[in-house]
């Protein structure tokens, strides 16, 4: 740090009986009252140097052996009055970063300026600051930070807005070139004179050397200074984002489980703290919002997730939430479960989790840009054909990367199926989950971005166990979002015999597992043609294997898939008839006039000829006898 020694006579202020004095042989004749310190003082050296004492002293009656001045409004405080004091009567000061803001106010309050005498305290403090303090990093850093006990004054005297124009200037330089004195990423002590010592360069090691030293900044000069780094347009933008990430660690640590700790009964004197302290947080982190760069990827999905998880607890504006909720839809594919699980906070839901906000980002997710065609129009394909040309080939090349983009956007929607699969099983426990929310998420994901629907299958089915509640209409509703083609062996297997699911359901997957175990097995070269039929209406392979069972999500004992004792046929036939039964008595009461009350596709299957039915019997019994002689 650069400091400067102006003065030469040794300090002989001293304290005595609650009053400060100077040892002299003169008798004092002057009192000065500040901020509550009462000082025995001398007019001469004062107001040979201060225009201000002149003044008053002028214009204030003399009484008895002292004249009393009183200095209310005097910026600074007891230290920095003592620093004009004392250079006044010649002794030594020094001057540094830490103490220059306040000394600069006190010595304009007393108007020591050039008018009064050459090399007042102005004069020289102005060429400190200009010529050693602005010059220096960390000097900056510090100077800029004690301006925030002096405010107005920093402002009026320009010293706040040259720090901060010197702080951009050296972060937008070449790192080789700047002066840091005492930088926070190498904790190097440079005590340096200003007086003739020449200053000495650390080349910092990382791209980002500036970051760290800047968050200690408060937050209104911080957000300056940044908006004047980012108006350079030198600093890339993921380095602007890892800048305010180390902000948001410095300034915003465990604000989840200070939220969480709050959200009890607190006493009435704890309450005003506690809510200044909270505007605090949320004037912080919709400045960090307001600074995040544009630019997609240059912030993290899961540090963005962290900011709208404390803007939800700090009750931040709504449009601070929607904008964290856009940039996160952009780049929502590189999502963890754990991210999205936001607090619910609000008094009008008892939810465990905000789903609102969580679907306001998969509504802007699907709201991007609809993928490019997969092929050029046939015309263009002819014409490349004929004639390639320079600009022909420039076509080709636009069209590459459109596909190019295209493909990356499909791959992201595929990323966000499992992300949002995986969010469904999460909230599923939630018994104060509303049916109609968790249908909405599972809907927003279009059917072609779920390759398997094992994952949505174990959500429904957390769901089920969580809600025994529910009537039958409602779990039909649910299950509608279920596809039984895209499920695995297995979870097939598990849904034959989940009594909680839908007759409907289960009629469709004991009908494709059996087919397809059936082909599967080598045991029926060649199906009944109304089975095919069947089969070709659904748009099922019967040849191809089903996919692997998902296992991204970790359940809980009691809600892993248990397959035992699904091989035994019985139990397949058992859980049929049982759902037969138990729908047949639910219908009955549900009849339309025209008693066609029963769900379309159950009703389709139960109309099916003698012949097919039993082929379907046929099926049950082959794999019988397959698994008896296993």
């Amino acid at each position: 740090m650069k400091f400067m020694k102006l003065g030469s006579r040794p300090d002989t202020f001293y304290t005595g009986e609650a009053v400060r004095s100077v040892s002299s042989e003169v008798s004092s004749d002057l009192i000065i009252q500040v901020k509550g310190s009462r000082y025995l003082l001398h007019k001469f050296p004062l107001l040979s140097k201060c225009l201000r004492l002149q003044r008053i002293c002028s214009e204030s009656p003399e009484t008895s052996q002292h004249q009393i001045i009183q200095l209310p409004d005097f910026p600074g405080g007891i230290e920095a009055f003592e620093i004009c004091a004392k250079f006044c009567y010649g002794i030594t000061i020094t001057l540094s970063a830490y103490n220059i803001v306040a000394a600069r106010c006190a010595a304009e309050y007393f108007q020591m300026t050039e008018d009064v005498e050459k090399g007042n305290l102005v004069y020289k403090i102005e060429v400190f600051f200009n010529s050693c303090i602005l010059h220096g990093w960390k000097d900056s850093i510090v100077t800029l930070q004690s301006t925030k006990a002096y405010p107005l004054w920093s402002e009026d005297l320009g010293i706040t807005s040259r720090c901060i124009e010197a702080i951009a200037s050296k972060v937008l330089t070449h790192p080789s070139k700047v002066s840091l004195s005492h930088s926070h990423s190498r904790r190097v002590r440079d005590d340096i004179s200003c007086n003739g010592a020449e200053s000495q360069r650390h080349k910092p090691t990382t791209k980002g050397w500036w970051a760290e030293d800047m968050a200690e900044l408060g937050i209104d000069l911080y957000w300056r200074t940044m908006l004047a780094i980012k108006s350079g347009g030198k600093i890339p933008s993921n380095l602007i984002g890892e800048a305010l990430q180390i902000y948001a660690s410095r300034w915003l640590p465990n604000i989840s489980r200070q939220a969480k700790s709050n959200k009890g009964a607190a006493s009435d004197s704890d309450s005003d703290s506690a809510s200044e302290v909270t505007s605090k947080h949320r004037l912080l982190l919709e400045s960090i919002v307001s600074l995040l760069p544009s630019e997609k990827g240059a912030v993290s999905c899961s540090f963005m997730l962290k900011l709208l998880k404390a803007a939800n607890i700090l009750n931040a504006s709504s449009s601070s939430k929607m904008e964290l909720a856009r940039r996160i839809a952009l780049q929502l594919e590189e999502a963890k479960v754990s991210d999205l699980l936001i607090p619910s906070l609000s008094y009008s839901t008892d939810t465990l989790y905000d789903v609102d906000i969580i679907l306001t980002i998969l509504e802007q997710f699907m709201l991007q840009g609809q993928s490019p065609p997969t092929s050029p129009p046939r015309s263009k394909l002819g014409l490349e054909r004929r004639r390639r040309s320079r600009s022909a080939e420039n076509i080709d090349f636009e069209f590459q990367e459109s596909r190019r983009s295209s493909s990356a956007s499909h791959s992201a929607k595929l990323k966000v199926a499992k992300i949002v699969d995986g969010y469904l099983q999460e909230i599923a426990i939630d018994i104060n989950l509303p049916l109609s929310k968790f249908i909405a998420i599972a809907e927003t994901i279009p059917d072609f971005s779920r390759l398997d629907h094992d994952d949505l299958y174990r959500a429904i089915d957390i769901f089920l166990k969580a809600h025994p509640d529910l009537n039958k209409s409602e779990r039909k509703k649910l299950c509608r979002v279920l596809d039984c083609k895209k499920l695995s062996v297995e979870a097939c297997m598990h849904a034959a015999q989940n009594e909680k699911l839908p007759l409907r359901v289960v009629v469709q997957v004991l009908f494709f597992e059996q087919a397809r175990a059936a082909t599967a097995g080598g045991k029926v070269t060649e199906l009944p043609s109304n089975i095919k039929a069947l089969l070709a209406s659904h748009n099922i392979d019967p040849s191809r294997p089903p996919g692997p069972l998902s296992t991204t999500t970790s359940m809980p004992a009691d809600d892993q898939w248990s397959v035992s004792g699904l091989k035994s046929p019985k139990s397949r036939i058992s859980t049929l008839r049982m759902k037969l039964a138990e729908d047949d008595e639910l219908d009955e009461n549900n009849m339309n006039p025209d008693a066609m009350g029963r769900p379309s596709k159950f009703k389709a299957f139960c109309a099916l000829p003698t012949g097919p039915k039993k082929m379907f019997s046929k099926l049950l019994s082959i794999n019988r006898s397959a698994s008896e002689k296993n």
